[in-house]
């Protein structure tokens, strides 16, 4: 279960730089690096993670990639190796990011708790439930399922309360902005880890996040 403590700022900084360094490599020359042995060494358990990649200075949404893993069913430097690569060239809303474009690109990891239901008997009991800035929401009906992580109701100066984080929720898995309301959607939540570049292969810190 990640806590708090279960990685550190130099965690962060070691996965993020092999993020970038994965990205990059494989933009020049088709394939992925090799997995360095200090990190197949150290980041051996399964979580799910994210990668986010985000344009500096972007006039609007600055999302430019956003690909993961839920369930902890890898290796966590397994997880990296292959989402770094996906949220560049894999995220279906995106063209193929650039080598070039990396210059303007800042990433953000986002490493997860397994997801856990949220038992209800009333819909309206979500609201007490969840917490803007600590929980990230998967909305799941039939097989539809959809992901927001806890850092997208308030990046990008957003300020949404649980209702639109629900609502949004629930579009992201192809469901109606109320499915939430419905009995047969299951609401889970998580919690995440968060570690960012403050600008393009520039400093690297830990991201905490705060409800408005």
């Amino acid at each position: 279960m990640t806590d708090e403590n279960s990685f550190t700022l130099e965690d962060g900084i070691l996965l993020i730089r092999f993020a970038r360094e994965n990205i990059e490599f494989f933009l020049r020359n088709d394939r992925r690096i090799s997995i360095p042995d200090d990190i197949k060494s150290k980041f051996t358990e399964n979580y799910g993670a994210f990668i986010t990649l985000n344009k500096v200075n972007a006039p609007s949404n600055s999302l430019r990639g956003c690909i993961g893993y839920i369930e902890p069913s890898f290796p966590l430097y397994d997880v990296i190796h292959r989402v770094s690569i996906s949220s560049a060239i894999e995220d279906p809303r995106f063209p193929s990011v650039s080598l070039e474009e990396m210059n303007e690109i800042v990433i953000e990891l986002s490493i997860l708790t397994p997801p856990k239901l949220i038992n209800v008997n009333r819909p309206k009991e979500y609201l007490d439930k969840i917490v803007i800035g600590r929980d990230g929401l998967i909305a799941e009906k039939g097989m539809r399922r959809g992901l927001l992580l806890p850092q997208v109701p308030i990046d990008h100066g957003r300020k949404w309360d649980v209702k639109t984080f629900l609502s949004h929720t629930c579009v992201k898995a192809g469901l109606s902005n109320d499915a939430w309301k419905e009995n047969e959607t299951k609401i889970f939540s998580f919690q995440a880890i968060l570690f960012e570049e403050k600008e393009p292969r520039g400093e690297i810190i830990r991201k905490y996040l705060s409800s408005h």
